[in-house]
């Protein structure tokens, strides 16, 4: 890192192909900054700010879920394969090699991803497919009294 500098712009989801799978949709775009400083250990480093809205898939209805995306991070720079070894083993620093052709939008993926959760949904009731089933129960303990089939005649009338 001969010059520290700053980079910053607007990168569209469709560009994050590795991040499809896990989008409800691929609508918006997130804003992100990239700029050089030295660490308190004087070792290069990138501070990352990315910022943002997405739509997740609910794990549990499988509805749209917005997702704001608020990362802060420092990554140190390292010049060599030994020196990423010898820093990924202490947990509270992260690392990458230092590269001349840094690909930014690969980068910016690869922190959306790690700070995604593994199953994201909405808060507690709610997720649609809750709603329905609350509102289906609500319509079984009325009609339970009538006649066995009557919530299916109660379904057909919905429907």
């Amino acid at each position: 890192m001969r010059n520290a500098s700053s980079r910053q712009g607007k990168i569209s989801l469709i560009d994050f192909v590795r991040l499809h799978d896990l989008l409800f949709d691929q609508e918006g775009e997130l804003i992100y900054q990239i700029s050089g400083r030295f660490d308190k250990n004087k070792k290069p480093g990138l501070d990352i700010e990315i910022r943002g809205k997405i739509h997740l898939n609910c794990q549990r209805c499988l509805d749209k879920l917005v997702h704001h995306v608020d990362l802060q991070t420092f990554l140190i720079l390292v010049k060599n394969e030994e020196e990423l070894d010898l820093i990924d083993e202490d947990d509270t620093i992260d690392a990458i090699l230092a590269a001349p052709d840094l690909d930014v939008t690969n980068l910016i993926e690869d922190e959306i991803i790690l700070n995604l959760s593994i199953a994201s949904c909405h808060a507690e009731g709610e997720c649609s497919t809750l709603k329905l089933q609350s509102a289906e129960s609500d319509l079984i303990g009325k009609t339970q009294s009538a006649h066995p089939f009557a919530v299916l005649a109660a379904l057909k009338k919905t429907n």
